[in-house]
């Protein structure tokens, strides 16, 4: 088995970061509950970076995959280096996807993506 299927096998089987957050400082969700795909991502931000990052998913396991590595990606960035994660990166990060896949680390970027565009305008008080 090639290391990029071995990647992904693992951060499906041992996802990382999986889970809801209390009182998160910005959500980003892409899909919705009654869909088969659904992805939401909670941030915590302290001084401008990403303290703590969690996510609920219901899809795929690639897509389970790549939001396991972006939360990985993400943590401990700051908000202006973490909102320009794409999802090329973190399908990189798993040692490469097929072109049939990449909707998911696309996915897995926009809903950070949306986690820190929610988080900004939460401190904006918009």
């Amino acid at each position: 088995m090639d290391d990029n299927r071995e990647k992904i096998i693992e951060h499906s089987e041992n996802p990382r970061n999986r889970g809801s957050m209390a009182d998160p400082d910005g959500i980003g969700e892409i899909g919705n509950a009654s869909s088969d795909v659904h992805l939401r991502v909670f941030i915590r931000v302290e001084e401008n970076t990403i303290t703590d990052i969690m996510y609920e998913i219901r899809d795929c396991p690639t897509s389970l995959a790549c939001a396991s590595i972006m939360t990985e990606l993400a943590i401990g960035k700051d908000l202006d280096e973490a909102v320009t994660i794409e999802g090329e990166d973190i399908a990189n990060a798993l040692g490469g996807l097929p072109e049939d896949k990449l909707h998911s680390p696309n996915r897995a970027a926009r809903a950070l993506q949306e986690a820190i565009i929610d988080h900004v305008y939460r401190r904006r008080g918009a």
